[in-house]
Formats: structure tokens, sequence, C-alpha cells
């Protein structure tokens, strides 16, 4: 069985790939191409397809839409089987391209199983997780890694995060830092190699990996294990050091037929945004760039879906391919559902104005469809086409008739649409119906 990247690279369209171009309305030698260089990856493991799974394979690069990922999981303090499932398939309903389990709670392996038999998307996971569930981490042993690894990549899982790129020789750059290791992987590994006087066992286990996620197509996703938690630690020549670290992994895992994309950071302040991008392309050679925010400022615990979906736009916009979203209990909880809804729609947001801006085709019809019922004053076809109709429906002025075709701002007499259309002569009976009949693209608005 070849993975993606190795059949791209013969020259084959797997189906997968026409899948892809299909969604993402572009030829399928452009999607065979782009996977063939590694500036696209389909994270879709063989076991979660179908007709053992029912995963509908996506493709994540510059050459396709911008695409975001939420993340769950169980703690050890609270959440259940059930309710990751649940906040699952309400990021999945409000647009989220991926998840990623993250659960360090509860039976990992009856949670893993349970997502992956009713995700239609990719959902990834951290190995390492489980690996220190049932031991200290100084106990963990090479076979332990692999094991897991294997378990994993058997079960369905499409996409790894692998803290490889954190060497033992990087840890004394992260003493000066204010939040130092803010990266639970990363921080795990480094209290192993400090404990053992030994190199990063991801890094030694690489190759070894790689055959385990080549035999199932897993895509990597190198972590960033030294990725900035605060403002003052961002760009640091500790992130550096790793971003360069996980050049060379690119070119490794490329070499062993597995897809691969890259982790970036963190907090960074909006002035670096660009240039960490562009470092993550040179150094990275293209690889997809897989961003947590950015999160352009530390004062706003509460409101971090904004602070990182700012940063996310720029992000997008200057390079990343990939947005990890930031729900608004950042730094202060486990996210509940009404927490991921947020999160998804702040970062549809943010990945959505970084593709009209960089003129990605056929982005802005979604605008327009929605600016000609807004000119048109036909509010249900505003409604239909919103990103999110149910928000914005609840926010339609109770007092008015459900057939005004104004708003409580205004008023009828004062409403500045309904002036203009005198002024051109346009009749108040125009509709947009196609606007009204077609709901916003990846949500339901029932």
């Amino acid at each position: 069985m070849q993975t993606q990247l190795q059949a791209a690279r013969d020259g084959r369209i797997t189906e997968p790939m026409q899948r892809v171009a299909e969604r993402e309305n572009v030829p399928a030698e452009t999607i065979r191409r782009e996977v063939a260089a590694g500036r696209l990856v389909i994270p879709a493991n063989i076991t979660h397809l179908p007709p053992n799974g029912q995963l509908e394979p996506i493709g994540i690069g510059r050459a396709v839409s911008t695409k975001i990922n939420a993340n769950l999981g169980a703690s050890p303090v609270c959440s259940s089987e059930q309710a990751e499932l649940e906040k699952m398939l309400w990021a999945v309903r409000f647009g989220a391209d991926t998840v990623m389990d993250l659960s360090t709670g509860g039976d990992l392996d009856e949670i893993r199983q349970h997502l992956i038999a009713h995700a239609t998307v990719p959902l990834g996971t951290v190995p390492i997780y489980e690996m220190i569930v049932a031991r200290n981490v100084e106990d963990l042993t090479y076979d332990d890694i692999l094991a897991t690894i294997a378990k994993q990549a058997r079960q369905g899982v499409d996409f790894f995060t692998i803290h490889a790129g954190l060497l033992r020789e990087h840890l004394p750059l992260v003493k000066g830092r204010l939040a130092g290791i803010v990266s639970r992987g990363g921080s795990l590994l480094a209290k192993w190699m400090q404990h053992h006087g030994k190199q990063n066992p991801m890094y030694e286990l690489f190759d070894e990996i790689s055959a385990i996620m080549r035999e199932y197509d897993v895509t990597y996703s190198l972590g960033d294990g030294l990725r900035p938690g605060c403002l003052a630690d961002a760009t640091d020549e500790a992130q550096l050091a790793e971003l360069r670290t996980l050049g060379e992994l690119t070119h490794r895992a490329r070499e062993s037929g597995v897809q691969v994309m890259v982790e970036g950071p963190g907090h960074v302040p909006f002035d670096q945004i660009e240039r960490n991008m562009k470092l993550q392309h040179e150094w990275c050679d293209g690889a997809p760039f897989y961003v947590l925010g950015p999160i352009v400022t530390d004062v706003a615990p509460g409101y971090d879906h904004i602070t990182s979906a700012i940063g996310a736009t720029a992000a997008a916009y200057h390079g990343a391919a990939f947005l990890c979203y930031v729900t608004p209990r950042e730094h202060l909880g486990l996210p509940k559902r009404e927490d991921v809804r947020q999160g998804v729609i702040a970062y549809k947001i943010a990945a959505h104005a970084a593709d009209v801006a960089r003129g990605l085709p056929g982005a802005r019809d979604w605008d327009d469809k929605l600016s000609r019922a807004r000119a048109a004053l036909d509010w249900q076809g505003q409604f239909a086409t919103a990103m999110d109709p149910d928000a914005a429906r609840a926010m339609r002025d109770p007092e008015l008739s459900s057939d005004a075709d104004y708003c409580g701002m205004c008023g009828r007499e004062w409403c500045a649409v309904r002036i203009s259309r005198e002024v051109t002569g346009t009749p108040d009976a125009d509709r947009t119906e196609s606007a009204s009949q077609t709901s916003a693209p990846g949500v339901d608005g029932d």
C-alpha cells in the first residue's frame, strides 16, 4: 500500500486526492502535484477511510482553502466519553475541518475509539499523553513509545503530533524565558531528557516511528515543544532552534514516504507573525504550517478566541495553511460545548477572511451573496447565508415582525439601505431568492 505522498510522486491520483479536488473545485492534477511536492497533505489513515470508517478526506495546504482544527479531550478533572463526542459533533457542525483528541483522563483507548468511529473529519492525537497515563514519564521506554504509536495507528488516527524537534541541546536556551516550556508534550520530554541525560527519544526513534506511520498513512504534525507561551518569549532562540530541527525532520519524513506538516506558535506579537510564517516556509521547504493562534496579546483571558483569531488571520494570510482554534476558556479550563462553538466560529471567520485577502478563487462569493441579500433588505436571505444562522436570527430584534424588512437600529424611515434604494430607484420587492434558499457552507441553518 502506498501513502498519498508515494502515490502522488508516482504520478497517481488517488480517490482521496480526487475527493479533495472536487471539494476545493481545483483540478485533481493540482492536488496530486502539491501532495507530491509536500506542500499539501491529506491526513487519511487507511483504517479510517471507507469502507472501514467514514472519513471524508480534506486537503491542507496553501493551494486550497485554509483549514481549522478543534481540540477536544477529557481531562483528569472533568468531562467524559459522551461529552467529548458531543463536542466533536458540535465542532464539525459549525465548520471544524479536523479535530484532535487531547484526552489525559478517563479510558483514553475507549474515548479515542469512540471518537474515531463517529468522526467524518480527520482526527489527530498526541501519543505521548497515553504513554505516561499509567507511568511516570521518567519510566518511559523506547518500546513503550513505539507500541503506543503502533496501537493508535491501527485504531485509525489520521495525524500524530510528535515532539521530535525539541533536542537536549535546546534545553539551556529555555532558562531565560518568562514562561518556560508551555507545551505538555515538550515539557514531558524535557523532563525525560533531563532525568536520563539522553537525547529526545522521539528524535532517536524518528525513522522507526516513520515506518509505522507509513504503513497506515498517518500524517506527521511535527510538534513545537518550545512554542512561546507569552509575548516575551516569541521568536526567541529556543523556538527558532527547534524550528530548524523541524526542517530537518520534514525532509526525513518525506524521504520515508510519510506526509508531514509542521506546528508553530503560540503567543506572538502581531508585528512578528509575518516573519514567523516566512521562516517556517523557508526552513521547512513549504510544508503546511499548523499554528495555534497566534495569540497577539496576553492580557485578555476569557477572550482568547478573539486575541488569537486576530493573529490567525494574519498567519493564514502570510503563509499558514492550518489554524488550531483557541476557545474563550483557553488558559482557564477545559472548554465546554458553547466554548467549542465560539472557538470554531472565530476561526472560521479568521480562515475565511485570510482566504478572501489572498485572493483564493471563489472565496469572496460567499460575502457577495450575503451582501446582495443585505442590499435587498432580504433578512431571511441574510440569515440563510450567514456563517452562524442561528446566532444571526437570535440577534434579530424580537419586537419586529418576522416579515419586517428593516432592523431596530434605525427603523423603517431612517434605514440607510431603504433610502439608498429610493435614490437609486431599486424596487423594495427585489429579493435574493437564491440567498434565501441556501445555507452557509458547513453550517446547519435549522
